[in-house]
């Protein structure tokens, strides 16, 4: 079964990704080879609408809980079908059709809610896709803007924010933090936003 870390302790993890991490993403940002806040669509997503799906995104996980990743390992299933299909010269095939259709409905049950509906970094930011609260490029830019700030809190130009997120060693305080840090991003660097006055 997948082992959750769903204790916040926002405050230890927030210091990960400080303002200065936020400035460095910032700069990234703006040297990208690709429009950070352009999405596949060819249009652009404001800073608001990313933070918006971010938000989503954290209430999800709060709700649902996080995992780390699935557990690869097959889990056993109640009811009258298993959840490997069994191939038997003696069965009938009706027996073989029926066995077919309730292995289809299991993986179909499973494959938007997955087991104990706990769910990782990267299948929450999709499920917000597809809902009131973002679309598929608030998806892509969000996970771009999560992984411009890995990138500045790791200093390496390749880092991604799922891969960060499947450590071992991750927590949901991490999650938490990365997320919070990328609705402040999206709202403070992201198009649309207020400029920033001088001091």
């Amino acid at each position: 079964m997948p082992k959750t870390t769903n204790t916040t302790t926002p405050a230890a993890a927030a210091a990960v990704f400080t303002e200065e991490t936020l400035r460095q993403a910032a700069e990234l940002a703006a040297a990208a080879y690709r429009p950070v806040w352009l999405g596949n669509s060819g249009e652009g997503c404001t800073g608001e609408a990313v933070a918006r799906h971010l938000e989503a995104t954290l209430a999800l996980l709060e709700k649902d809980g996080w995992v780390r990743v699935y557990d690869a390992q097959p889990v056993q299933q109640t009811g009258d079908h298993s959840p490997a299909l069994v191939a038997d010269e003696s069965m009938s095939v009706k027996q073989l059709l029926l066995q077919l259709v309730r292995f289809i409905r299991a993986e179909v049950a499973d494959a938007d809610v997955p087991a104990e509906s706990h769910r990782t970094l990267a299948n929450a930011l999709r499920y917000v896709a597809t809902s009131t609260h973002g679309d598929g490029d608030t998806c892509e830019v969000a996970s771009w803007v999560l992984s411009l700030l890995v990138r500045a809190h790791t200093g390496h130009a390749q880092a991604l924010a799922s891969p960060w997120a499947e450590r071992q060693h991750r927590t949901f305080a991490d999650i938490t933090a990365l997320l919070t840090a990328g609705i402040a991003f999206a709202r403070r660097y992201g198009p649309g936003a207020a400029p920033a006055t001088a001091a």
